[in-house]
């Protein structure tokens, strides 16, 4: 019997956030795959689970995945990641590979399946929703993402402004999500829009490191990876 491989969302960042179902697949399967950083220090989705999974308890697999846009690299690096999970699959090890936010949200995790897919199509694949980080900043920040008919749109924030401008001109609200490397483009996007009391801007939403940020203090401004911003109309 072949094991099963779990997409697992673990949700934006408090652990308590995370789903019945989700702690249930934590507990009941053999094996937790998570990203793992080049580095050695814990991944967010780790941080997250930490307080459920007790060393030695499971077999923790971390996953390397290189940011690097080179095709070998990330072909061959990608390859040893798939086939390490179907390794343990073989075994009859469920794997619960562990992702912050929801699996199929702009998650490494659909990747993960569609290779996965590819190769071996006999893998059982399994998806547990979890909690986004724009379902956590809505409610940090008390404010409703849609109303009526309101329109909705979630966008990955790029270095192209009149993308940006035309994306909010065109919503209701937007949620920018990987907004820290363009975030003084869209400080002057909303500038000319006269918008810039409507934004707010939230660092790893509902964790114990959470920051939330007045729009206009952030010219400038070095930001973290998981910073999203909201643009409600």
């Amino acid at each position: 019997m072949l094991g099963t491989l779990y997409g697992l969302g673990v949700g934006p960042g408090d652990p308590e956030l995370l789903t019945v179902k989700a702690f249930r697949k934590l507990k009941e399967s053999h094996v937790i795959a998570y990203p793992k950083k080049q580095k050695g220090s814990k991944s967010y989705a780790q941080k997250i689970i930490d307080v459920y999974v007790q060393p030695g308890e499971k077999e923790m697999l971390g996953l390397v995945f290189p940011m690097t846009k080179d095709p070998v690299i990330l072909e061959q690096k990608w390859s040893e990641t798939v086939e390490s999970v179907w390794e343990r699959l073989q075994e009859g090890k469920d794997v619960a590979f562990v992702t912050e936010g929801d699996p199929l949200l702009y998650s490494t995790f659909i990747h993960m399946m569609r290779l996965m897919q590819e190769r071996h199509p006999a893998a059982a694949i399994e998806v547990v929703p979890g909690i986004s980080s724009m379902n956590g900043a809505a409610s940090r920040l008390g404010l409703p993402l849609a109303d009526g008919d309101d329109h909705v749109a979630i966008i990955p924030a790029r270095d192209d402004y009149d993308a940006m401008k035309r994306a909010i001109e065109e919503h209701d609200c937007v949620i920018f999500i990987k907004v820290a490397k363009v975030i003084d483009l869209m400080l002057a996007v909303l500038k000319e829009l006269n918008l810039l009391s409507k934004a707010s801007v939230v660092t790893k939403v509902t964790s114990d490191e959470e920051i939330i940020w007045k729009a206009d203090e952030l010219q400038g401004a070095e930001l973290e990876y998981l910073t999203l911003m909201v643009v409600r109309k």
